[in-house]
């Protein structure tokens, strides 16, 4: 684990969460390139049934080019959340652009993994996306059930690894940002040494 392991509170919330009551984190690590002024930041609760998440961008040039399923959405504007249990190897990496459009990755590493593909993967996870006045947000849920299919014994308590990252490879200005730093010399977010600790309220 990164020797500069960052934490964060993730809170107990309502179905619906009341997201100014929601404390914000900041993506504040620029990483690889020069800084451009884009920055991010990140809002995470649970409830009985669902981890939330809502993202958002201050970003000028947004780029939207994707909407079919499987795309690499991670050329667009895309903000991204990857997170596993403290005692498991295998990790999500949930990716989306500002057109609501997810690439959903489960697996040990960048190159042992499986993409995964959801007919009703905006509906399962609620996917809301919209431009802001700075910028662009997104918001979206991750069922209970959905992570047991692949953690049967999931449950929100204890803490997870996870780190939250803002890229655009094919913007106007080329970026790449995370939540706890990074210590990759070349642009890969795949790191679970890199992730910081985030932890049930």
């Amino acid at each position: 684990m990164n020797a500069n392991c960052k934490t964060w509170i993730i809170p107990r919330a309502e179905e619906t969460p009341d997201w100014n009551a929601v404390p914000e984190l900041e993506v504040s690590e620029v990483l690889w390139l020069p800084d451009c002024g884009i920055r991010a930041f990140g809002r995470f609760c649970y409830s009985a049934e669902s981890l939330h998440v809502r993202l958002r961008a201050v970003e000028e040039n947004i780029r939207a080019e994707y909407t079919a399923p499987l795309s690499r959405v991670c050329e667009d504007s895309c903000l991204e959340f990857f997170f596993m249990p403290e005692k498991d190897d295998r990790y999500f990496n949930f990716e989306i652009n500002p057109n609501g459009c997810p690439y959903v990755g489960f697996g040990l590493s960048r190159q042992d993994r499986v993409v995964l593909y959801r007919r009703d993967a905006k509906q399962l996870f609620a996917i809301r996306t919209q431009k802001t006045p700075d910028g662009w947000e997104a918001a979206y849920r991750l069922p209970l059930s959905f992570l047991r299919l692949f953690w049967p014994d999931f449950s929100f308590t204890g803490s997870l690894r996870a780190n939250v990252y803002k890229c655009g490879e094919k913007t106007a200005r080329e970026h790449y940002l995370s939540w706890n730093p990074c210590s990759s010399e070349t642009p890969d977010f795949h790191r679970p040494a890199d992730f910081g600790v985030m932890t049930f309220a």
